[in-house]
């Protein structure tokens, strides 16, 4: 049976405000953009090429002692436009089979999504930080990121995936000077909160 991930219609998005890139402002769009008044469940299938909704998706990044967790893509699963960028953000979409929690599905989704596809170790605090949107792009005009910021205890995740490879953790320094290499929310995102760490 076909996934059915959470939408909301990019008129929603653009009447609270549209932006390109990042935007530091959570909580001018969260409460509405989360608001079971204007969100719904659509096939994945028919919502990928469909730029008037936004899949929301968790876009989480780990940090530890000043540097960040990175990992390429590989060709299998997920996001096959993707494939072979490099990456920080672990996430992916809100699934109507995700237990209903704290705000609606979002928490246990985000939650989900992380345990899919790394072991993550240690203890941490999180922190929601900001927003990405990217039109420029097939994928960004239907997709709207959500950016969580995990201060690691330790530097323990690993990949368990098969998809996540050449994976480790890095000063931002490095993976700005390499930034061509990743994919385009992990640029606006390194651009955003690491350029001048």
């Amino acid at each position: 049976m076909e996934e059915h991930v959470l939408v909301v219609p990019t008129k929603i998005f653009h009447d609270l405000g549209h932006f390109e890139g990042f935007c530091a402002e959570t909580d001018k769009y969260l409460a509405e953009l989360l608001n079971p008044a204007h969100t719904r469940y659509e096939p994945r299938s028919a919502v990928e090429t469909d730029p008037s909704l936004k899949q929301l998706i968790p876009y989480c990044i780990f940090t530890h002692g000043g540097e960040i967790f990175y990992y390429r893509r590989g060709s299998k699963g997920g996001e096959g436009r993707l494939h072979k960028k490099r990456s920080i953000g672990i996430g992916g979409h809100i699934s109507s089979t995700d237990p209903a929690g704290g705000e609606r599905r979002y928490g246990p989704a985000m939650e989900r999504e992380i345990e899919e596809e790394v072991f993550l170790e240690t203890g941490f605090k999180e922190r929601c930080v900001g927003l990405i949107n990217d039109d420029s792009s097939d994928v960004g005009r239907v997709h709207l990121g959500i950016v969580h910021v995990f201060d690691l205890e330790a530097a323990k995740v690993r990949p368990r995936e098969e998809s996540i490879l050449e994976s480790g953790f890095a000063p931002p320094s490095q993976l700005v000077a390499e930034i061509e290499d990743f994919e385009t929310w992990s640029q606006i995102c390194l651009k955003s909160l690491f350029a001048n760490v």
